[in-house]
């Protein structure tokens, strides 16, 4: 099975297009005429200078770095400089004043419902369509993911895990989060990103089994703040790195160790997005 994948960081807007080979890899000859599956990762607030393949001498993303290696690489492009207006361009290949999406809030988040998206595009050509994360379109009819093309949805409301779009009830945290499966409120165990992609995969997996093709959307939320619940393992390795070489100015003290301790969140919410790539 050939599966394209893309890669996007919505603070720099990164993508990376790659042919990548699996261990089913003759399930191409069963897929409808044989069509590629295609996978897009997005990041949240991830910076163009926080992977090993950009010369980050602290972050380990290895998963990313072998992906660089097999990819095209486009470095000249526009993107909006905030998540919801990113998207809507994204998801309709269009500038996002032109679908209305404006912004991150008071309803300047929607795009326009009469938007073709490439959710839409590919369902109609015969793909089986799924999101597994943020969306932040809109989360009522007519602009919920399911009204926009997509078959399967697994994602928070709103911009991001602990906004005032989560449901009533809800801790608003990264692990076991509150999610919306395919519209129906439902609550999760294990830590946000891990969910998105092992959903993502059990969506893939399934597509393969029928002989469809697919096309899968993972949009994590991480590694935008709070930063106050990330993976405990990674973050305890690199609460142990000196981030001297990544800092721009000198700082005193105190807050050098604050934005230390900022930065190993950060490092392991985002190696942590790699090990789920690496699956």
């Amino acid at each position: 099975m050939k599966t394209f994948s893309l890669f996007a960081s919505v603070s720099i807007l990164l993508l990376a297009c790659s042919v990548l080979s699996s261990p089913s890899a003759t399930a191409a000859e069963t897929n409808e005429a044989g069509r590629p599956n295609v996978i897009v990762i997005m990041s949240d607030d991830q910076g163009v200078g926080d992977y090993g393949f950009m010369g980050n001498p602290l972050i380990r993303t290895p998963s990313l770095d072998q992906m660089r290696t097999r990819s095209g690489y486009m470095s000249r492009f526009y993107v909006s400089n905030v998540c919801a207006p990113t998207r809507a361009s994204l998801m309709t290949g269009r500038y996002n004043y032109r679908t209305r999406c404006i912004d991150t809030y008071v309803g300047r988040a929607m795009m326009d419902p009469d938007e073709v998206t490439l959710a839409e595009q590919l369902s109609e050509a015969g793909y089986q369509t799924g999101i597994f994360g943020k969306w932040h379109l809109g989360d009522n009819y007519p602009m919920r993911p399911m009204d926009q093309g997509f078959d399967e949805s697994l994602i928070h409301r709103g911009g991001g895990i602990g906004q005032p779009s989560d449901p009533i009830g809800a801790e608003g945290k990264y692990t076991d989060p509150t999610l919306f499966h395919n519209g129906d409120e439902v609550a999760m165990e294990g830590y946000c990103t891990d969910i998105f992609f092992d959903a993502a995969i059990d969506f893939a997996h399934k597509q393969t089994e029928s002989g469809k093709p697919f096309f899968s959307y993972i949009a994590t939320n991480a590694p935008h703040g709070p930063f106050d619940d990330v993976p405990n393992e990674l973050y305890e390795e690199y609460s142990q790195v000196d981030f001297s070489p990544i800092l721009v100015n000198d700082l005193p003290a105190k807050k050098r160790s604050a934005e230390f301790d900022k930065l190993a969140r950060i490092s392991a919410m985002i190696t942590n997005i790699d090990q789920n790539v690496g699956k």
